[in-house]
């Protein structure tokens, strides 16, 4: 496949199986000679708010966790990256250091990056530092306004390399860029276990479309979280300063933002756990009392104590992880902490 449709129309679909109509522009930044214009991929709101009612109508109610990431939900998530509870950010960055020239010489010389939820572009510095002449760099992202602050001072801060910003949520069809160059091999990054965030059967079908667009000999550098005892799982998720539960209960703020919902935010609280037979964390915003709540002509009921899904985190081993995107890929490399609470992958398309 050509660089440009790498994503291409109708190649994946959303975990609702729905398909989205997507508004395709471009955006003017304040131009460094190395920074591209904005690529812009928009969800009509109609089709958001269709997979929110959808997912509140359900048995357990669910909300689809692509929805913390505006702008207060995106600077959230930055804070809870340096909690001291959250372990993930500080062992991936950790682990990134100590192993970076191995890392770097893996992925070689003029090597194009692709990095899936790029947020504020910080663990790619440590790439693109150690990285010979890489090729250039595409940060995707589904915060607009975060992603285009955080190539401003990427574009600042590295002015030689490439950079083309694609405002896109990846679980849905978009496309790369055009690209008048021809890179080693093209590398998907995908830090900090987002992966854990889909169903298996849904993750493992995602990465794989990847692999067959990517082409035999690409590369996926992937983050994931490792299985461990539930204890400092659960502490990760309920943070003594309540970061956490600011961010989950920010969904509802925005669908009141957005969407003209009347979510009374007091009515609710942040809840938390390790599912032993999923493997899993689960997020949840629990329903302190009766309610009814109004969404876009909808009425919504929830009992006392009735929760929302917001978001899951599945925990693999290494060798799960392995079978579980073995239709497209090899494990080539394994980096891990001394405690191996998380693991660093890379593997090559077959």
């Amino acid at each position: 496949m050509p660089d440009g449709n790498l994503w291409e129309s109708g190649w994946l679909k959303t975990v609702s199986n729905k398909q989205h109509t997507h508004v395709v522009n471009e955006r003017d930044l304040p131009m460094n000679r190395n920074l591209s214009r904005l690529k812009k991929f928009e969800p009509e709101r109609e089709s958001l708010l269709e997979e929110i009612i959808g997912g509140l109508s359900k048995s357990q109610k669910e909300l689809p966790s692509k929805l913390f990431y505006d702008k207060k939900g995106s600077a959230l998530f930055d804070e809870i990256c340096e909690l001291e509870e959250y372990y993930l950010t500080r062992t991936e960055t950790s682990i990134m250091t100590e192993n970076i020239e191995d890392i770097c010489s893996v992925l070689g010389e003029n090597c194009l990056l692709i990095e899936l939820g790029s947020g504020s572009s910080k663990k790619i510095r440590l790439l693109l530092t150690g990285l010979a002449n890489p090729a250039g760099y595409v940060p995707i992202d589904i915060s607009e306004e975060h992603l285009i602050s955080s190539v401003q001072v990427l574009a600042a801060d590295y002015p030689e390399l490439r950079i083309f910003p694609v405002y896109a949520d990846y679980t849905q069809p978009f496309t790369l860029p055009n690209f008048e160059f021809t890179p080693s091999k093209k590398v998907v990054y995908y830090p900090g276990s987002t992966i854990g965030n889909f169903e298996p059967e849904y993750a493992a079908r995602f990465l794989n479309n990847i692999g067959k667009r990517l082409g035999k000999g690409a590369g996926l550098l992937i983050g994931v979280d490792l299985k461990k005892e539930a204890k400092t799982l659960e502490d990760a998720y309920n943070d003594k300063k309540e970061v956490t539960a600011e961010f989950n209960l920010n969904i509802l703020e925005r669908i009141n933002r957005e969407h003209g919902s009347d979510f009374i935010l007091d009515a609710w609280e942040h809840l938390a756990f390790y599912n032993i037979d999923h493997g899993r964390i689960e997020m949840h915003i629990k329903s302190l009392s009766y309610q009814d709540v109004q969404l876009n002509g909808s009425l919504i009921t929830f009992e006392e104590n009735e929760t929302i899904l917001t978001e899951y985190s599945y925990k693999y081993s290494i060798d799960d992880f392995k079978d579980l995107v073995s239709d497209s890929y090899n494990l080539e490399r394994v980096w891990t902490d001394k405690e191996n609470k998380f693991g660093i992958l890379y593997f090559e398309v077959k």
